[in-house]
């Protein structure tokens, strides 16, 4: 059996099987079985894939999601900082409560508003 870290390696060419297929919901799928005896640590992540017409298959894992920490919060609302310099407004609302929208946005808009303009006044 041979051991396959892919951290320390950049390429490793493995003989297998893909078994390429479509589920009853249209989404496809792609399943490979290696015919190799190997160790290797296993991994999952959210890949951009690119099936050729040739049948070659081309998988890329994309970069992790940084997510944005909210800086202020309400019920249904918040603000946060992101890394691209960019401010952003969050509220959700479930769909059963939409004659409450308009009064929940605007008063928790207003509170984080609020706390905004404190900030700013201590800070400034």
């Amino acid at each position: 059996m041979k051991k396959i870290n892919i951290t320390t390696k950049k390429q490793v060419t493995l003989d297998g099987l893909m078994t390429l297929g479509m589920l009853e919901n249209g989404l496809k799928t792609a399943d490979f079985q290696c015919c190799e005896d190997v160790e290797m640590e296993a991994f999952s992540g959210t890949f951009k894939v690119q099936g050729m017409r040739d049948g070659n298959v081309y998988m890329t894992e994309k970069p992790k999601r940084i997510k944005n920490k909210p800086i202020f919060r309400e019920d249904n609302a918040s603000l946060s900082h992101g890394q691209d310099k960019r401010w952003y407004f969050y509220f959700s609302l479930d769909e059963d409560q939409l004659e409450q929208l308009p009064e929940k946005l605007v008063h928790q808009a207003s509170a984080i508003a609020q706390k905004v303009i404190r900030r700013l006044l201590v800070n400034g």
